[in-house]
């Protein structure tokens, strides 16, 4: 090593050696300068803040005492064996014992005989860009996720809980239990589950439970043979036969009557069942998705919904958060929502006013999902271009008055302690049920409200003791 003059001069048309000095200070990239023997003997104040260290801490170290690269010896690097090296990854390591990955590039020195020297080496930090592609890669496995899970939307953290519960679900075969309030998309969640499984080819069957009656039901989901009941003409091949080999979604499970709770069962511990007015016994591979608004815990507990039928259902539960819980997904759904409707009406809407996007962000959304599409769809009717305002939006979303009484509601209902004297179905006679339905005029969802049931115990129980389903006076 030569001392070398720090002054920059020009001298018969040669920078001398201080230019050459302050022009690697200069330098926004690290440089180190190794011996043969891969010593460093020289450092810029680039590589000084990059490794964490000053130049004398750096001279006279093994470059592999820093750099955590392929090779550890001068003669197994690709710098020392083909003359050159550009663009290796690599990290350099800190005295605190974290690493920064590193990008590469170097050079060999050569004496005024042509023999080597030393290397000249270039590391540059690169840990924003490894971030970034780590960020893009997961906004890439999200976008795989979604395309493999349909129409379901959301950027929130809850609902990137949801689909890696989903993914698990889709890889196995346990029976599902879909929970989450009216409107969250539990059929989405069961038609994705479906999708990416190892069913997808066979049938996806769903029955709302909620809407036919128990006979009716019953015969929808086992079927039913000629002649078993008025009306049966002809044998009728029911909803697990159909999904063989596939998935059968039970929606609104929570609705179903004692007996057809009975046959479920039966049928989740066996994989038996018989239609209606037969004998005979039947199998199916079929695999079970149910859904419901309620709590199943709390009406098992009640005596409204068997507890081993529960507890089978409930193999691998998926609760759905509800809108106002991951609001940062107003904003795609209703782009969403836009896109759609612009489509089907072709109107010329492109988003929101700043005070209606404040306005969805502020409301409580106790229709979930639902009830924004249906704002949206509302808003296409009044709106006939450009952005969607305030006064496009539904009354009782953008009506300060109205908002804020469905929002204080739904908060009183949220927050209302679950109470154990709450009186169960069985334990009600004729004449209080007849006294309240008067009471309410006959206003069966005010009567279940009161008891603390559902709407369809109350007409079953009307049913069961010869209560006119109408006002009778």
């Amino acid at each position: 090593e030569k001392t070398m003059d720090n002054q920059c001069r020009v001298e018969n048309d040669r920078l001398s050696p201080g230019c050459y000095e302050t022009i690697l200070q200069a330098m926004a990239e690290a440089v180190l300068i190794l011996d043969t023997d891969g010593i460093i003997r020289h450092a810029n104040r680039a590589m000084e803040r990059l490794s964490a260290r000053n130049v004398t801490q750096l001279r006279g170290r093994q470059c592999s005492d820093i750099l955590v690269c392929a090779c550890s010896t001068t003669r197994e690097c690709d710098l020392f064996r083909k003359g050159r090296l550009d663009g290796m990854e690599c990290a350099l390591r800190r005295p605190d014992g974290t690493t920064v990955p590193i990008l590469k590039n170097g050079r060999l020195l050569y004496d005024e005989n042509g023999s080597v020297m030393g290397a000249v080496e270039t590391l540059t930090d690169i840990s924003i860009l490894k971030r970034t592609e780590g960020r893009l890669a997961e906004l890439e496995e999200s976008v795989r996720n979604r395309g493999r899970f349909g129409r379901i939307i959301g950027k929130s953290r809850a609902m990137d809980d949801v689909l890696k519960l989903v993914e698990l679900a889709a890889a196995s075969n346990a029976t599902v239990l879909i929970q989450g309030e009216t409107g969250t998309g539990k059929e989405l969640i069961a038609e994705a589950i479906h999708n990416a499984s190892d069913r997808r080819g066979a049938p996806l069957v769903k029955v709302n439970c909620s809407a036919l009656p128990e006979s009716l039901l019953e015969s929808e989901l086992f079927g039913h043979t000629r002649g078993a009941f008025t009306g049966a003409v002809q044998d009728k091949v029911g909803r697990f036969e159909r999904a063989e080999g596939g998935t059968l979604f039970l929606d609104e499970i929570g609705e179903v009557s004692p007996l057809i709770q009975v046959k479920l069962l039966r049928f989740l511990q066996e994989k038996e069942f018989e239609r209606v007015g037969e004998s005979i016994t039947r199998k199916a591979d079929v695999r079970i998705l149910a859904a419901t608004h309620r709590n199943l815990r709390s009406r098992a507990a009640a005596g409204e919904f068997r507890d081993d039928l529960y507890y089978r259902l409930k193999v691998f539960p998926i609760h759905l958060p509800p809108l106002r819980e991951r609001k940062e997904d107003i904003g795609l759904l209703v782009d969403y929502f836009i896109a759609k409707y612009r489509q089907e009406t072709g109107r010329t809407i492109t988003g929101l006013t700043h005070d209606a996007a404040v306005t969805l962000m502020d409301y409580c959304w106790p229709g979930n999902v639902r009830e924004l599409e249906n704002a949206v769809e509302h808003a296409f009717v009044t709106c006939q271009e450009g952005l969607i305002d305030i006064f496009d939006l539904p009354l009782d979303i953008r009506k300060v008055e109205l908002r804020g009484a469905i929002c204080r509601s739904e908060t009183d209902e949220m927050e209302k302690p679950p109470t154990s004297t709450t009186m169960r179905p069985r334990d009600i006679t004729r004449e209080e049920l007849v006294e309240l339905l008067r009471k309410y005029r006959w206003n069966k969802t005010s009567v279940a409200r009161h008891l603390g049931f559902d709407r369809s115990t109350v007409w079953r129980k009307m049913k069961q003791m010869g209560i006119s389903l109408e006002p009778t006076e």
